[in-house]
């Protein structure tokens, strides 16, 4: 795949020790995500959470897929909030920080994965509530959830960081996203999978149209 040139960066924070946690090399987060799920297997593995292989492989694909619902849900519903509240300015600013920027500057390759600091700190979050109804099995449950959170991180980063790719399943949510962010940024919130969309009725309405009018844009 031919690399997009780079094309400018945002801020966040005023603050240059808060502004430097925003960013990452993209290496060095799937690095830290990776150490996470394997670190987590382990223990449970230790643990002996599942009393079989089929049921550990079960929950572990049962999360990787569940992660995709996740996915369109928080994009939507979260990181475009203020679309469901127009005249906040609190809200505004929440979304800028989480989401509006990458809109504003879908190129910044440092941020198209989460950094390591907050995406830890979003991990504990999860952790703790999905402990609550899975208890022990979370251990097996959350390294499934963060590889499928890994696969959309390569398709999102693939996306913005490359011209369209010659593989096909590829260019297809290549072309996907891309009317997301150049043409409907209320429709096309899958990344992973444009089947939430279909399921949601937020697929826009001719998308091969659509798909040609982004083609020379993106």
């Amino acid at each position: 795949m031919k690399e997009i040139k780079h094309e400018g960066s945002g801020k966040i924070f005023e603050s240059s020790a808060l502004e430097v946690l925003t960013r990452a090399y993209p290496l060095v987060s799937v690095g830290v995500y990776l150490t996470i799920i394997a670190g987590l297997l382990f223990v449970g593995i230790q643990r002996g959470v599942v009393d079989s292989f089929l049921t550990g492989a079960a929950i572990f694909v049962g999360a990787f897929f569940f992660w995709t619902l996740f996915e369109y849900l928080f994009h939507r519903f979260i990181n475009h909030l203020d679309s469901f509240f127009p005249e906040s300015e609190a809200i505004r600013k929440f979304d800028y920080a989480i989401h509006g920027i990458h809109h504003e500057f879908p190129r910044d390759t440092d941020r198209l994965i989460m950094p390591p600091v907050p995406g830890t700190i979003i991990i504990s979050i999860l952790f703790v509530l999905f402990w609550i109804p899975l208890q022990g099995y979370i251990f097996i449950f959350m390294p499934g959830f963060l590889l499928g959170y890994l696969t959309y991180a390569f398709i999102h980063y693939a996306t913005h960081a490359y011209k369209p790719p010659k593989a096909k399943w590829l260019k297809v949510l290549w072309k996907h996203h891309a009317i997301h962010h150049y043409k409907h940024p209320d429709k096309a919130f899958g990344v992973s999978t444009p089947v939430w969309d279909y399921v949601f009725r937020t697929m826009p309405e001719d998308k091969k149209k659509e798909v040609e009018a982004v083609e020379t844009t993106a």
